[in-house]
């Protein structure tokens, strides 16, 4: 593998950071045993995998002795080829696990998010199946065992919902469903159809990474903060106190309301992460323009006016348009068994990225080549 020596380093980092954190100095700062430890946990994945490779090659060469020295005895002979057929095989699919592990991470995969979905195109219809597609991802986060909190919420007047903005916090959440940004279509026949025609309709989902307040610092002075009363379906009051908060970040113009709580200064806080993670996205945004030749390469991710994915109801079907993926599991997807096509996603984003020529490191070239090249 061209890349021995930089998984040699990173299992020698490893090896020293599992030696530091039996350090007394280090014990004694949980500040620092934490970032320790947390480095230490970044690396293990890569660390076992490698170890993994290293077994399987030492496998693989007693294998092949074995096989030499049984060339008198046919049946051992050809059980030894038999077993080194399949270590080979192990060996090849543990190298390209390994080239996904070294990809650069992306610096959000850890982070929460913030979920946004609105209705869009089919009225009541869109806002039904908001609704769903809403339920289909809070059941997923069930299984992932993450939280979700609602963070702010509008109904309609069939009861579906117009928009939902919720926070989704666990492990690897941004990791799993950044693909699924972008529209959702919807092909049925709504309830209030008499004529039983197949109607369509489409609704927005926006995955933004949480923001910490340490990498989107808002001024007070570039946002206002106006109270007004919570309003239910309809426009009647839901309370007469103004708790219900709208924060207007004047420099960009975006504007955040919350009234899901009860109290002003929890609809205050509430409106501040979900302000403070559109900010960080734009931010992302004008970066990604700069380095745009990966993103053009990776089709479809993240953009909210894009048509990712329908759902068929008549034939049971979800279509996954960027990877040309067609499952006729529409019940179970809709019930927020999501694995196959998220999996599905993330398999082909990396293997998209494997195609793109690797950055040359010079620190990645053996001694030997290097000291050739000084010559």
């Amino acid at each position: 593998m061209h890349y021995l020596n930089k998984l040699e380093e990173i299992e020698a980092k490893y090896e020293a950071l599992t030696e530091q954190l039996g350090k007394p100095e280090v014990l004694a700062d949980p500040a620092l045993y934490q970032k320790t430890a947390k480095l230490r946990a970044d690396l293990t994945e890569v660390v076992e995998k490698f170890r993994e490779w290293k077994t399987i090659v030492k496998s693989v060469k007693d294998t092949k002795a074995l096989a030499e020295q049984s060339a008198s005895d046919p049946e051992m002979k050809a059980l030894a080829h038999e077993e080194l057929t399949e270590l080979e095989k192990r060996q090849a699919a543990v190298e390209q696990e390994l080239k996904v592990l070294l990809l650069p991470r992306d610096p959000n995969d850890e982070k929460n998010v913030v979920l946004e979905i609105r209705a869009g195109t089919g009225g009541d219809e869109a806002s039904l199946f908001a609704q769903e597609i809403f339920r289909m991802y809070t059941r997923y986060a069930e299984s992932q065992r993450w939280r979700v909190e609602v963070l702010s919420s509008s109904i309609s007047g069939v009861g579906g919902l117009k928009e939902v903005i919720a926070l989704v916090e666990g492990q690897k959440v941004y990791s799993k469903l950044k693909y699924e940004s972008g529209v959702h279509r919807v092909q049925r026949v709504p309830e209030t159809e008499q004529q039983g025609r197949i109607h369509t309709s489409a609704i927005t989902v926006a995955v933004l990474p949480e923001a910490d307040e340490v990498e989107i610092q808002i001024d007070p002075k570039d946002i206002r903060i106006d109270t007004f009363c919570s309003s239910g379906p309809g426009g009647q009051s839901v309370n007469t106190t103004y708790s219900a908060v709208r924060i207007t970040h004047i420099p960009t113009g975006m504007v955040v309301s919350c009234q899901d709580e009860k109290s002003q200064i929890k609809n205050r806080a509430k409106a501040l992460r979900v302000l403070r993670s559109r900010l960080y996205e734009l931010e992302l945004q004008q970066q990604q323009k700069q380095i745009t030749e990966e993103r053009r390469s990776m089709i479809g991710t993240g953009d909210r006016s894009e048509k990712i994915r329908t759902y068929n109801f008549p034939q049971n079907r979800v279509t996954d348009h960027r990877i040309g993926l067609t499952l006729h599991q529409l019940d179970r997807i809709i019930d927020g068994k999501l694995d196959e096509i998220i999996d599905a996603l993330i398999a082909y984003y990396q293997a998209e990225k494997l195609k793109q020529p690797p950055k040359r490191d010079p620190d990645d070239d053996p001694p030997a080549a290097a000291a050739a090249g000084k010559d």
